[in-house]
């Protein structure tokens, strides 16, 4: 079992930066890729980035590559997303997963592991 907890959320103007934590109980971090999903009222809960479990390999949706950055530190089994040039359709609810698939390039948001979610919102 992984538990998950989210931080870092916020409001920010457009233009500006957040970074958000996800902390993972449990001795089998490194062995999960972990990603980042987005989900607005009324839509579906959507894939933004991921990373496999040794930080080698990165995935992102086209619309947030150059802007935001995934990383891990797996000896402090947090997941961290930079979030730079944040734009008003960035708001929305972001929530860590943990999956392994998500090592391997899996966007679905089928995932084994979620955490509750944190607000972000950025105002024009």
């Amino acid at each position: 079992q992984v538990q998950l907890v989210e931080s870092g959320g916020g409001s920010v103007q457009a233009g500006g930066s957040l970074r958000l934590s996800c902390t993972a109980s449990g001795r089998t971090f490194s062995t999960y890729g972990m990603g980042w999903f987005r989900q607005v009222p009324g839509k579906e809960r959507g894939f933004v980035a991921a990373i496999s479990g040794n930080g080698d390999n990165l995935y992102y949706i086209d619309s947030v590559k150059g802007r935001f950055t995934i990383s891990r530190d797996n000896a402090k089994n947090t997941l961290y997303l930079q979030m730079d040039s944040l734009q008003p359709e960035d708001t929305a609810i972001y929530y860590c997963a943990a999956d392994r698939r998500l090592s391997l390039g899996y966007r679905s948001s089928v995932v084994n592991y979620w955490g509750q979610g944190t607000q972000v919102t950025v105002s024009s």
